[in-house]
């Protein structure tokens, strides 16, 4: 009997693999991406489809953790200062985003005649973005570390932390109801922080540790060991805190962005965050609870068109207000405009509570998940009917299988120049850009660019960043230039690193990161300015090749100073002003010599 059991799991199981294999490379074929792949399977093979599964929600608190894991792999990106850099983004941005969207959804709710507190709770609810479906078109698109994808993942972030003070606010209904303890809300909101607090000790001082003993161990499954149990770990802490699992674990994340394993923790994660993440949108797809769509079919089409459509007004007013331009609002207004899977906990407390009925539970769910299967269509074609960025990628090569004797990341206009140099001594060169614009203007004058992310270490391996010698970073992105150094450190120590630098600070960011070698992108051609203008006003060239080359050992000199230091005003001094001191009207007395 056992073995029965056993084998009609197993069946479900191969059926589960089976239809996510076919149908999801299908719908990325046609262009609608994996995730809506993965949700109609789940509608197809789901209790209201061919029933090959019965209870969703079993699925999807397993599946909750490829979310987990992404936000993990996420946080191992942002290092602490970075992410301190985003505060007006997460606070300012996110907070104004969802105000609005809130005001507006809570209002589109009394207009068509439910009361306040349903109104208000279906918004906020709606308010929430799914944080997986998001993350996940960012990153196949290669859009999580750009400008645009960084401010979704700040209102995302945002988001994560707001479920808190949400959850506290209908216990506070429900206590005023007559439906909970009095206090509650306040045990949960002191549990919440200490949770918090708890995390991030642990995070400051273990995690580094505990990392830097096991890699004596030499053991690559214990290191795999130990990156599951710090996800887990801090997710498990934030869930009985009460706070978001996904949240833990990006802070858990951050904690470790600073650490040199980093790159081989998250090549450990991710194949099992690759695996659950499917299996979380199967599992949504799973949810959609067909009968009682078709018991309320106008009810529920129409308010997950007309919520959509309000709330990417909203995010569209929000971003062109915050100075985002047409088509990048136009982008974050389509891909946001969905409902999230902490939805379904807002309305889980708020039906226990008293505060909503069965039947708008399950419409309010209903309208979420559909926004969730129609956000990667409508992404999709915004995308593909405007005059975005984001182009065709018909005539564009991605990189894969290459080789070469330098790897060019970026070819812009420092890139370009670079390139003359090593192809007039027949330098086997491979060329990398994101810039698909770029790349086809670049093929009409004989050169060949390859489609590529030069931060993520899939696209570095495919571009044959293992066989380089040298791997020059020529893009003008600070912060991606440093990452791109600290990952092919590790990953590639063969190659010599070269990169572009922004400015004094970045070069001594990028040297500090490991780079063999770092020029400032304007110093050169400055000096070279400087040496003609001084040949227009008469000096000699002689005179000209002495002053410049003291002007360069002096920067030297001061760059130096600053390495050591770590701070630009270590070598101010060194520098050259023009503000004259004027000649004291009583010439000091020298102080009397002291003979000891």
């Amino acid at each position: 009997m056992n073995t029965d059991v056993n084998s009609l799991d197993l069946v479900k199981v191969v059926a589960l693999l089976g239809s996510a294999v076919i149908l999801v490379p299908l719908f990325r074929r046609i262009g609608l991406g994996s995730v809506l792949g993965y949700l109609v399977t789940g509608l197809i093979i789901g209790p209201f489809g061919l029933r090959w599964f019965a209870d969703p929600r079993a699925i999807l608190h397993v599946a909750e953790f490829g979310v987990v894991m992404f936000l993990f792999i996420i946080g191992l990106e942002m290092r602490p200062s970075y992410l301190w850099s985003l505060r007006r983004q997460i606070f300012g941005l996110g907070t104004f985003q969802i105000l609005v969207c809130t005001v507006a959804l809570t209002a589109l709710g009394m207009a068509f005649g439910y009361p306040l507190i349903v109104s208000f709770i279906g918004g906020m609810g709606f308010v929430l973005t799914s944080t997986a479906i998001v993350m996940q078109v960012l990153s196949e698109r290669g859009d999580v570390a750009l400008v645009r994808g960084q401010k979704m993942v700040a209102i995302l972030l945002f988001e994560d932390i707001l479920i808190v003070p949400l959850l506290a606010l209908v216990s506070v209904l429900t206590s005023q109801a007559g439906g909970g303890a009095e206090g509650s809300q306040w045990a949960s909101f002191f549990t919440g922080v200490a949770g918090l607090a708890v995390l991030i000790l642990l995070g400051v001082w273990t995690l580094n540790p505990l990392f830097q003993v096991l890699s004596f161990v030499k053991a690559r499954e214990v290191m795999t060991a130990a990156a599951l149990l710090v996800v887990l770990g801090a997710a498990l802490l934030m869930q009985v805190s009460g706070l978001s699992m996904a949240m833990g674990a990006f802070l858990a994340g951050v904690f470790l962005a600073e650490s040199t394993f980093r790159h081989q923790i998250e090549a450990d994660i991710e194949p099992f965050r690759g695996i659950l993440m499917g299996l979380f949108f199967v599992a949504v797809g799973m949810s959609l609870d067909l009968r009682v769509v078709y018991e309320n079919t106008e009810a529920i089409i129409f308010g997950v068109l007309a919520m959509m459509l309000v709330k990417a007004l909203c995010i569209y007013f929000v971003a062109r207000l915050m100075k985002s331009n047409h088509f990048e609002a136009l982008d974050r207004a389509s891909l946001m405009a969905q409902g999230g899977e902490f939805a379904f906990v807002l309305f889980s407390a708020a039906a226990a509570g008293g505060l909503i009925d069965a039947a708008a539970n399950a419409n309010l769910t209903a309208i979420v998940v559909l926004s969730m299967v129609f956000t990667p269509i409508v992404s999709g074609l915004v995308r593909r009917f405007t005059h975005s960025k984001v182009e065709s990628f018909a005539d564009i090569e991605e990189a894969h299988g290459l080789s070469g004797s330098v790897l060019m990341i970026g070819f812009g206009r420092f890139g370009q120049v670079l390139s003359q140099l090593l192809l007039a001594k027949n330098v086997d060169v491979t060329i990398i850009d994101l810039d698909t614009e770029m790349i086809r203007s670049a093929s009409g004058f004989g050169f060949k660019i390859y489609y590529g992310d030069g931060s993520r270490l899939d696209v570095l391996h495919a571009s044959g960043a293992g066989t380089a010698k040298v791997i020059a970073v020529c893009i003008d992105e600070k912060e991606t230039a440093t990452r791109i150094v600290e990952l092919v450190k590790v990953e590639f120590p063969q190659a010599k690193v070269l990169v572009r630098a922004y400015d004094r600070t970045h070069a001594r960011e990028l040297l500090t990161a490991g780079a063999d070698f770092q020029i400032r992108e304007t110093f050169e051609s400055a000096i070279l300015f400087g040496e003609e203008a001084l040949r227009q006003i008469g000096v000699g060239d002689l005179e000209v090749s002495e002053i410049s080359e003291r002007i360069r050992l002096l920067d030297l000199e001061r760059f130096e100073l600053e390495m050591a230091a770590g701070a630009t005003e270590a070598g101010r001094k060194l520098m050259l002003g023009n503000i004259t001191k004027p000649a004291p009207l009583v010439e000091p007395q020298r102080p009397k010599e002291v003979h000891l």
